[in-house]
């Protein structure tokens, strides 16, 4: 008679695979985001997102206690993402300040302008009560967007490349002059975005505008 198996594979067929906390943490958010995007905020359920992300209410309100809390790990963590992809394209090297700016630029638009980030906005405005949500978008959108960019630009000075009194005043301006009209036309008129042409040569065109009062070249020449 033979011998019933007993190997290892026989044994642990069926059982689930074990998964860490973050894993699971980052699998409930990417839940959350749908959710959120297609219901905004009051109308989503944590039982909804539990059950998209294919894990108990019960593993949710242990990794996650609360709505709110959910709703601002998910914009953190979203933000995150974008924010690795910006740092890494505002290293790229170039030997003109102006193509360097608009680059930078243009990784913002895509962070600002996103259309994820954009339904991110419509939710925070659509809860006007809610302080929580309106304090981390702003701190971990737009401040954020603006202390990135303001980083950049004291590089820049430090290079001798522009001049600037005030870079986090100036990042300010830059990011208003770049996404600020589209954004509000999305959000407010419910206009389509603009199209990575018109992205791109609005960058190209606030990049140029900003150097003409603040490149250091410029400057020494208007002084002698």
């Amino acid at each position: 008679m033979a011998e019933p198996e007993s190997s290892p594979d026989r044994r642990c067929r069926g059982r689930p695979q074990l998964r860490s906390d973050d894993e699971t943490r980052q699998i409930i958010y990417e839940a959350a985001r749908h959710e959120f995007a297609a219901n905004g905020f009051a109308a989503t359920s944590t039982e909804k997102v539990a059950r998209r992300a294919g894990v108990s209410t019960k593993t949710l309100y242990r990794l996650i206690p609360t709505k709110a809390e959910l709703f601002e790990g998910m914009v953190v963590d979203r933000l995150d993402r974008f924010f690795a992809d910006v740092n890494l394209r505002t290293t790229i090297r170039y030997d003109d300040i102006e193509h360097a700016l608009t680059a930078v630029l243009l990784a913002c638009m895509d962070l600002v302008l996103d259309p994820e980030v954009v339904v991110l906005q419509r939710i925070v405005l659509q809860e006007a009560g809610n302080s929580s949500l309106a304090r981390t978008y702003y701190k971990d959108g737009i401040q954020r967007t603006a202390s990135a960019l303001a980083a950049w630009l004291r590089h820049q000075v430090k290079q001798g490349l522009i001049d600037l009194d005030d870079a986090e005043e100036a990042a300010g301006m830059l990011i208003g002059m770049v996404a600020s009209a589209p954004q509000r036309a999305a959000i407010y008129g419910g206009l389509p975005l603009p199209s990575r042409a018109e992205i791109e040569r609005r960058a190209a065109t606030c990049a140029a505008l900003f150097l003409r009062g603040c490149r250091a070249d410029r400057r020494e020449r208007s002084t002698t």
